[in-house]
Parts: structure tokens; sequence; C-alpha cells
């Protein structure tokens, strides 16, 4: 290897192959999803995540393998432009250069020149090619009808006509409610839907858009399976807020055949601007490149901003600290230099765990995060108490170089409302409508978690957070664990009164031991909380229950739970 094009080649091999065995994956839900193979279809989901990492581990051996030392990682980056210029992906080509330099020379704050900054490219993201356009003025039914037809599933529909009367209900009403100058509908407009179709969990997602007179709007039609193979369509969804919860950091990234990315994500922002770029990426599974364009956004960000980072609100965290800056949505956890007493788990068990989550069905109840390493940024921004707290309490993790803080381990994630706060404040504004929905969602999460094999373990109020669009979401992830690995007891009944009033329990503990009527605990803080909760999820207090949702997931059964609400579903 002695030509800075011959490495530049190697690593854009390496990134063809990462591309061929992607795609691949995307391809093989088509047939996990008609042939109802719920769990190859999770585990495929779970590999793909491990292949970016495993070919840039692969490239950067053979570099290291190398004696030669007659060029220049300048160079080679020069050359490695030149042959990823005119592809349709140059911007995933780009940033595995990154990985593999930062893999071989170690991700240090020097790095930073030689490394491609995330850019957007107008001449690759014109996103014509990615969708097929469909004409009203052959009616509704028949665009549908094509619509559905294009799919190109080779299993039969249950009844495709009930199907496309449903959705031009769907439309009828919508478009009503849209009745306005600025949405006008009629024969002139048409409908753009994307041509690869979405999978994820046991649904199957057609996205796309109607072009009105004077305005888009977007739409999500999502597919279903029966009991006996057959296709139907259960609902549609064509409120952007709706839509942005389909496409949510909570749930995970569907399996779609992107062979332009960048076009993808130019249609998706367009139709649900408020999600970010970054946002887009990781859900359609490039997540290396969604966490580079976040970086490269938020870099822009602090450039036209002045305000400071400052702890986060709600209660501190007895292994993260966690900060944030205010005018941006997302909070910085950094691990602790020692834990409470009461936490038996070690750094790297947390770093373990963190990892579950990334790789797990996260059923729109977990928030997703981008772990970065040697992140630097702005002393000048920092409030000085909170400096103070980071040297207290990380001082392992951080690190102060020429005006920047450089925190060497911290994942990023999307900032929420602690949901102790937010019953807090329906509590003191006697607000029984927030109070309920915050009650109820906090049990429908733990409920949906357990389905997807994940028991929260430390269920404190204060490790839930409340998303813009109202859902509760679970965040703290030191305790997590798989369903299947609890023993869950009831408490054994005390042989004397002191033993109930003793400070230790009277009951041996073991591995793994889980008690939910201890779980009351949780709600014995506010009388009405524990009547609202009580009422809706007081089932959660005892072991049958949880035994039964165990016994379901040891059996292989995939629980449905899907991004819309159950009253949105179609009559069959």
């Amino acid at each position: 290897m002695n030509t800075t094009s011959e490495i530049a080649i190697l690593i854009l091999n390496g990134f063809n192959e990462y591309r061929e065995m992607f795609q691949s994956i995307a391809w093989e839900a088509k047939d996990c999803f008609q042939q109802s193979q719920w769990k190859t279809l999770q585990e495929i989901s779970s590999r793909r995540i491990d292949l970016y990492g495993a070919k840039v581990s692969e490239v950067a051996v053979t570099i290291n393998a190398t004696k030669n030392l007659n060029w220049q990682w300048s160079d080679v980056k020069q050359d490695y432009a030149q042959l990823v210029a005119v592809r349709a992906d140059t911007e995933l080509a780009e940033t595995f250069f990154n990985s593999v330099y930062s893999r071989v020379e170690g991700d240090h704050p020097s790095a930073q020149a030689q490394l491609f900054i995330p850019r957007i490219r107008p001449e690759n993201s014109d996103c014509k090619n990615i969708y097929k356009r469909y004409s009203l003025k052959t009616g509704a039914y028949v665009m549908l009808r094509n619509v559905l037809d294009d799919c190109g599933f080779d299993i039969c529909w249950e009844n495709q006509r009930r199907d496309i009367c449903h959705l031009m209900r769907y439309m009828r009403r919508q478009w009503q409610e849209r009745e306005s100058k600025e949405a006008q509908i009629n024969t002139d407009s048409n409908v753009d839907v994307i041509r690869s179709v979405f999978y994820r969990n046991k649904a199957a997602y057609l996205v796309g858009r109607v072009n009105g007179q004077y305005r888009q709007f977007p739409f999500v039609i999502a597919l279903l399976l029966n009991d006996k193979g057959q296709l139907y369509v259960d609902t549609a969804v064509s409120d952007p807020d709706q839509v942005s919860v389909i496409f949510s950091f909570t749930r995970a990234y569907f399996l779609v055949d992107a062979d332009a990315p960048v076009q993808f994500i130019r249609f998706l922002h367009e139709l649900i601007p408020l999600k970010s770029r970054a946002e887009l990426y990781n859900s359609i599974g490039f997540y290396k490149q969604g966490k580079a364009e976040f970086y490269r956004d938020f870099m822009d960000h602090l450039q036209q901003s002045s305000d400071l980072f400052l702890p986060a609100e709600g209660i501190k965290g007895m292994v993260m600290t966690v900060f944030t800056l205010p005018s941006y949505p997302v909070v910085f956890k950094i691990i602790k230099d020692r834990f409470s007493s009461s936490k038996y788990v070690s750094r790297e068990i947390v770093k373990e765990r963190y990892a579950l989550v990334k790789h797990h069905d996260r059923a729109g109840r977990l928030a997703d995060t981008q772990e970065f390493t040697n992140l630097q940024l702005p002393l000048e921004r920092f409030d000085s108490d909170l400096i103070e707290e980071l040297k207290q309490v990380a001082a392992g993790s951080v690190e102060i170089l020429a005006g920047t803080l450089l925190i060497k381990h911290v994942w990023v994630e999307r900032r929420m409302t602690p949901l102790n706060i937010y019953l807090q404040e329906a509590l003191r504004n006697e607000n029984e409508e927030q109070l309920f929905h915050g009650v109820n969602e906090y049990g429908k999460c733990i409920k949906e978690l357990a389905a997807a094999n994940i028991f929260a373990g430390d269920m404190l109020f204060k490790n839930f957070g409340v998303t813009r669009h109202g859902r509760i979401v679970f965040y703290d992830y030191d305790e997590i664990m798989y369903l299947t690995d609890c023993n869950f007891r009831h408490i054994p009944e005390p042989m004397y009164p002191e033993q109930e009033l003793a400070d230790e329990p009277w009951y041996s503990i073991g591995p793994g031991d889980v008690f939910p009527e201890e779980f009351n605990l949780l709600t014995a803080c506010d009388r009405k909380i524990r009547k609202v909760f009580n009422q809706l999820h007081g089932d959660l207090l005892t072991p049958e229950w949880w035994l039964e949702v165990q016994s379901q997931v040891e059996q292989g059964e995939i629980v449905d739970v899907y991004p819309y609400r159950r009253q949105q579903r179609f009559n069959r």
C-alpha cells in the first residue's frame, strides 16, 4: 500500500461493503414482513446497528497493518473526496472516512482538521427519484388503488376495496378540516409516495404527501397482516405532529431501502420540518450520520447563540450529572466518578445498558441517545456553578484545555420535562386532565416496555420525561434489565410485628428479585396521584400481572405497539 489513492480506495471499498450489507438487510425486511417473521425482523434490525462499527474496525486494522509511512491523511482525504463526490450518498461516505480516521489516529482534539464537515449538497438532494407521483384526475379510488398495488407485495389483500373506501373517507374528512385557500385540494392536485416501504416492528408504512393548490401536507399509511398472512390498511395519519411521532426518537430505526439517503431526508424534512436532519437520519437507520449532522447543527447553534450551559432541571441523579443549553433541545449526560451507595452498578455496566437500549426495540417509550467521546465545548459558555459541579462529581470525565471544556465521554439525549415536575405542576394548578394524562401515560409506558421485554428498574417519576407531544418516556437506564431476567415475587408475611417495623427487609432478596407491591411507594406521595394510579394501573402492583407478561415474552410473543392511538385504527 504505497500511494494515498490506494488508502482512499481501501476506505471506499470498506464503505461500499457496509452500504451493500445495510441495503441487503433492508431488502430482507420485506420477506420477514410478508412471512410474519417478527422475531427475525427485530434481530436483523439489531444486527444492522453493529454493521457500521464492525466495518470501520476492519478497515482501520488493515490501514494500521501497513508499514509505509510515506503518505499523509490530508492527501488521502483529497483523493477520497474526488472518489465520492458524484455519489448519491456522499455525506455517508465522508462520515465513514471520519470514523476510520478517528479509529486509526485516535479521537483527540487535534484531529478535527482532517475530518470532513457534513454539509447539504443541493446537487445530490433533489428527491424526485425516490417517489412516484399519482394524479387525482382519475379519481381518488383509482389513485389509492394504484398506490396500494405499487407496494410490490407478493401476498393477498384481506379486503382492498374496503381499505380504499376507508382511505377515501379519511381523505375527505381531512380535506374538509383543511378547507381554506391555503389548502385547496381538487382534481388538479396530486400525491407523491416514496417508492420504498418503511418497515418496523410488525408494520409496514407508506410515506407520502398531498400537493394541494397552495401547500402540501404529509400522510402515512400503516399496513399490517392478519392471522392468515393477508395484508390490510390499519390506519392513515396526516396530522404533522402525529407523523412526527411515527419518526420519533423514542422508536426503533426504520428498515427501508434508501439508495440516496439525502433525498429521503429532504423529502421527510419538507413534511415534518420540526424534525431535525439528524433525527431523520437516525429514524432511517443512519445513526452515525445523524450524529455527524447533530454535531454540525449544534456547533452552528453555538456560534449564533449566547446563553450558558446550565444544570438540567429536575432532581439530581445518583449515577449521571446532566446539563443543558436552554436554547437547544437536548441534554448532556456524564457518568459520575462515584455513585450513591444504593446503586450497585459500575461505569461499564452503565455503558452496557445504554448499548442495550440502542439495540432494542424502544417501543416508543425509550429515548434514543448519541454517544460522544472527546467532545469539545467553549468554556466561556458554561455557568461557573456548573463547572464547579462537573469538577466535583465528574472530574475524571472532563478536562479544561485552553478555553475549551473537553468531555471525554458523554451521551446526548432529547430534552424532556421530568414527569415529577409535570405532575407537581398539575397538582399546583389543580389541572385534573393533566394529572390524569400524566399518571395514565406513566402506567402505559411501564406496560409497553414490559411487553417489549424491558423492566425499567428505578421507576421513580423523576426518571421519566414528557415529550412535546405529551408522551411519557423512560430515560434513566442505569438499572434497566430484560423482563425475562426478573424474578417477580410477593412480599412474604412478617412472622412477628417487629419485623415489619425494622429498617431492613425481614425476607431474603436474591439477584433479579422484584416485589411489585413496593411500587405503591411511588404513588404514596400524593393522595390524588395514588387514587388515579390505582384506578388505571393497579395491576402493576401485583406479581401476577408481571408474570403473565413475562410468560408471553418468553413464548416469543411480539406485542403490537404502534405509533398511533387505538381509536385511529380503521374498523375491519
